[in-house]
């Protein structure tokens, strides 16, 4: 498969991590109206007008999910068994019939779409803990917005949108390192015994 090719499929596996209803949306109605394209392989489907509308619904309706605490994570907790294989599935239609690689593709796109997905499951699930609807709504904005720059630098600049997507994922698995070490700082402080004592190191 050639490098260029790669670098936007991965690019496409990245923002399905992130999510992939939003992801299959944009693409299809960029294609659609030629904001992108032509799309590799058999890509193409995406444009069509049932393919992106059905995704653009689930993407609503992930949008609304996802500003219910509680809600976002059980949603983000499912979709472990989703993002990935819709990363894989968007691989092999980008390869299909242009390359030799198809398998190699599908199943590193899984894993960057795997690795997505974990990075922003763990940190919605500390923005879950917020009991108002403000900060997951933000989150989710921020998130489309990631998900539509990514898409359309795909197709202009495949490489760049390569390396932002590979700095995200590891921003991402570092800002979940350090929520859950000031959450564990928490838990402690709040079940410390009364009346204890730290001496100094």
């Amino acid at each position: 498969m050639a490098l260029h090719a790669l670098a936007q499929t991965l690019g496409l596996s990245f923002t399905s991590g992130i999510s992939l209803y939003a992801t299959v949306a944009f693409v299809g109605v960029a294609q659609h109206l030629g904001w992108v394209g032509p799309l590799p392989g058999e890509l193409a489907v995406l444009a069509n007008p049932w393919v992106f509308g059905v995704a653009g619904a689930l993407a609503i309706v992930e949008a609304l999910a996802l500003l219910v605490p509680g809600v976002a994570t059980a949603w983000e907790a499912v979709h472990t068994f989703i993002r990935p294989f819709g990363a894989a599935a968007l691989a092999v239609l980008a390869t299909w019939g242009t390359s030799d690689s198809t398998t190699a593709a599908a199943l590193i796109a899984a894993a960057l779409g795997l690795g997505t997905h974990v990075a922003k499951l763990g940190v919605r699930a500390a923005i879950d803990t917020s009991p108002e609807p403000v900060t997951n709504a933000a989150a989710t904005t921020a998130e489309l917005g990631v998900v539509a720059t990514i898409a359309w630098t795909v197709w202009q600049h495949p490489w760049v949108a390569l390396a932002i997507a590979v700095a995200t994922v590891v921003a991402g698995f570092l800002l979940v390192r350090a929520l859950l070490r000031a959450a564990r700082r928490a838990w402690s402080s709040l079940f410390a015994r009364p009346g204890r004592t730290t001496l100094p190191s």
